[in-house]
This record gives structure tokens, sequence and C-alpha cells, in this order.
């Protein structure tokens, strides 16, 4: 689906929120191959039996990369992703919890040297099953503006 959003189109405290996805242990260890993290807290169930948290947990970076695709609707000709700010990981996802995320228009703001464009943030806050925050991040969009800041 095609949505054009100018700069001026988006509402701060707009949200969103996702459908459900269950991490499964075939997420984790496909991430594993892909970024060549093999660390024993995501790949070894022996090992974590014996650590706090009793079992495997998902790669923080498998989380905000699967929570980040899980908001990705509309493709938005005027708008691209500029990065992330405030990452944390605030709590563990094991194998079989169902994350969900929430977004929030929080601010738009001028762009430092490109009056065409804008910077909108969206607080990104990723939950588990038991609506718990596992993760929060700052999702930040340069988009066009319909006309040039003074």
């Amino acid at each position: 689906m095609i949505v054009e959003q100018y700069f001026e189109d988006y509402q701060v405290g707009a949200e969103r929120r996702t459908f459900g996805r269950t991490i499964t242990e075939a997420d984790i260890v496909a991430h594993a191959g892909q970024t060549g993290d093999f660390f024993p807290h995501h790949m070894d169930a022996e090992w974590c039996a014996a650590q706090p948290f009793k079992q495997r947990i998902a790669h923080g970076t498998l989380v905000l990369s699967a929570g980040i695709g899980m908001t990705a609707q509309a493709i938005n000709p005027r708008a691209m992703s500029y990065g992330y700010d405030r990452v944390r990981f605030i709590r563990p996802v094991f194998i079989g919890d169902t994350i969900t995320v929430t977004t929030r228009i929080s601010e738009r703001r001028d762009h430092p040297k490109r009056t065409r464009h804008g910077i909108v943030v969206e607080q990104v806050t990723i939950a588990n099953q038991r609506d718990e925050t596992v993760l929060a991040c700052e999702h930040l969009y340069l988009v066009e503006r319909r006309e040039t800041a003074a």
C-alpha cells in the first residue's frame, strides 16, 4: 500500500499498534547466522539453564529488527528512515514470547540543513504478551515538506 504523507501531515500524538509476532527458535538461529552472534545466551540451552534467566534469549537486535519490520505497513514515497536513537533492551525476549509494537509520533522538527525536509520522531515501544516493555527506541524519519521551511 502506498500512502503519501508530507511533513505537515504528521500529527504529534498519533498512535498505531501492530498485530503480534511470536519469536521462534528458528528466528534466533537465522539471526545468529546473519550477524555472526553465536553467544551462548542465544544458542546454548544447557549453558543458559545455569544462568539467571534459565533459558535462551533472543538477540536484542533481532527484537529491534523484527519489531520495526512489523511497523512497515505502508510505503510513503515522501519519507525515509533517518535512523534510530535511544535504543534500549529493557527485558529479555524468550523463545515463544509474542511481541507487539506501539508507535506514537512525539515530535516534528526542522532539519538543520535541508529546508525541503523535516524530521519526524516516532516513539517505538515493543512489548511481550504480558504487556511488559521489552524494547524502546526513537525512530527518526526524514520527511519531505509541501513547502520549503522559512
